[in-house]
């Protein structure tokens, strides 16, 4: 289960160069990341209490990926109207908290029959049942809506509002480089089937660490195509929020292009491009150096909680990635 929510502070820094994990040859912490800033939830009642943007002219529902100026890939629906994701939702499990005069300025995108795709992975469409019973469109586990002020394709006015609402992309993560300059990165203490205690980011993704790394180093040794494959969590501008992670484990460090990446325990952490949807673990154990990461910083299976809770050791056979010769 979540824990309650900590507020990394630049000063909360010197508290952390003691602190022990439960995995063997533990070390202390990097430097602490300054907090995120709170955002707003944005959304209103629009003047004549309807709902703007409302019943699509057609009766199937589809998702499309479509280009958006200043914003890039987002999906669209069946009239290529932007779609958005709200940060109080949630992912896992899906959950929509958009009712009411909020539902009125963002008309949650219903799923009409069997919902068609166009660029966006079948696998990752949903839905949830809303509170009034109707059944809403999820991607990734974030469910989907309108916004009442878009008038036309190609509008994405909803983009960044109130420093909650995104346009989704195409795996339903925030669209657009605003989304990432906007959006703290956030850190939260999980489960995953089988495995046990995990770290996920702001959208419900298993974080890992790569063994060819090592704890407190000065940079990562996952670049180029094995980036690709394993893309680095980055803070934003300085700003991470933890939920259920001891803040004295939090650090960074800089990367061969020049970017910040976030570190747990003195581990670099990563996502993997296989997983699809939160709670996927598709990277656990490839090649014997990709590990599930638990919120005291250790590889899943170094402690006993998770040791436990852990299948039989997974080779990572077909889930590696070759590229030039290298595999990761």
């Amino acid at each position: 289960m979540l824990r309650t929510r900590i507020a990394v502070s630049v000063a909360a820094a010197a508290a952390g160069l003691a602190v022990l994990t439960a995995c063997s040859g533990a070390e202390t912490a990097q430097p602490v990341i300054a907090p995120a800033a709170a955002g707003g939830t944005g959304g209103g009642q629009l003047s004549n209490g309807q709902v703007g943007n409302a019943a699509p002219a057609s009766n199937e529902s589809k998702l499309v990926v479509a280009d958006v100026a200043n914003v890039g890939q987002v999906i669209t629906d069946q009239n290529g109207m932007t779609l958005y994701r709200f940060d109080k939702d949630t992912a896992k499990p899906p959950k929509s908290n958009c009712d009411g005069d909020c539902a009125k300025a963002w008309p949650p995108a219903l799923a009409t029959g069997d919902v068609q795709v166009q660029g966006v992975d079948k696998n990752l469409v949903g839905k949830v049942t809303r509170s009034d019973g109707t059944e809403q469109i999820t991607v990734g586990g974030w469910a989907l809506y309108r916004y009442a002020k878009d008038t036309k394709p190609g509008d994405a006015t909803g983009q960044g509002v109130g420093g909650a609402w995104y346009a989704a992309n195409a795996k339903g993560g925030k669209a657009g480089q605003a989304a990432a300059e906007a959006g703290a990165v956030k850190l939260s203490a999980s489960k995953i089937d089988g495995l046990g205690d995990a770290i996920v980011d702001q959208n419900g993704m298993t974080l890992y660490l790569f063994t060819k790394d090592t704890k407190k180093a000065k940079t990562s040794a996952c670049n180029g195509d094995c980036a690709k494959t394993w893309p680095a969590v980055l803070s934003n501008n300085g700003k991470v929020e933890l939920q259920g992670i001891d803040s004295k484990l939090l650090g960074s460090i800089k990367r061969a292009d020049g970017t910040e990446q976030v570190t747990i325990g003195g581990w670099p952490v990563y996502t993997f491009a296989k997983d699809l949807k939160p709670g996927d673990a598709n990277g656990m154990g490839v090649n014997g150096t990709w590990f599930v990461i638990e919120p005291n910083g250790c590889k899943v299976g170094t402690t006993p909680s998770t040791a436990a809770n852990q299948a039989p050791a997974d080779s990572g056979a077909g889930s590696s990635n070759s590229s030039g010769g290298t595999t990761y």
